[in-house]
């Protein structure tokens, strides 16, 4: 069982705080105007519509990836003889719509949306000009701009269940040789 989960653990590690690893130093203090840009182009971005859309896909997505992966670290367990290894499977086949109610509870929270929005705004600001904020902004209110906004929870999911299928097939194997590790 500590295996399964350290499976997921792994799959949500890799897959969902894999940018955590880019985060840039803290910098200096952020000038208000750009702040105030930044959330009004989220605002007229519908941000917090697009983030809503985009987490239920990433739910959806890395559904499709914890259970291969579970199922992976059962099939690998070499401590599980077959019999274990079947009893295992049942139970988490009898488990998933409990885990899966779970992972939509945890990426359908409003908390994380906002969150997550409140933790782009700096990044935005820092990153932009108040001028270039106002261009990305008329941006989005073009044609392209818009269809771009529409299309983006799709073409997020879509890298994302592609991104988890990769991670997926390789994760078996090193979950196996970091439990080699362990066992040493």
């Amino acid at each position: 069982m500590k295996k399964l989960i350290a499976a997921v653990l792994t799959t949500l590690a890799f897959t969902a705080a894999a940018p955590s690893f880019a985060q840039a130093p803290q910098a200096a203090p952020l000038d208000p105007a750009s702040v105030a840009a930044a959330r009004e182009l989220f605002e007229s971005m519908n941000y917090r519509a697009t983030m809503v859309d985009m987490m239920k896909q990433m739910s959806s997505s890395a559904m499709g990836s914890i259970r291969p992966a579970m199922e992976g670290a059962i099939n690998g367990d070499s401590k599980l003889d077959a019999a274990a290894k079947k009893q295992a499977l049942e139970k988490l086949a009898r488990k998933m719509p409990e885990i899966e109610k779970l992972m939509n509870e945890f990426m359908s929270d409003p908390a994380l949306v906002d969150e997550t929005l409140e933790a782009s705004i700096p990044l935005y600001a820092r990153t932009y000009t108040v001028d270039e904020i106002h261009q990305i902004a008329a941006f989005y209110r073009t044609p392209v701009g818009v269809k771009m906004l529409a299309t983006m929870p799709r073409l997020s999911a879509e890298l994302m269940q592609n991104t988890q299928g990769m991670m997926t097939k390789r994760l078996g194997a090193l979950m196996q040789r970091m439990m080699k590790i362990l066992e040493d």
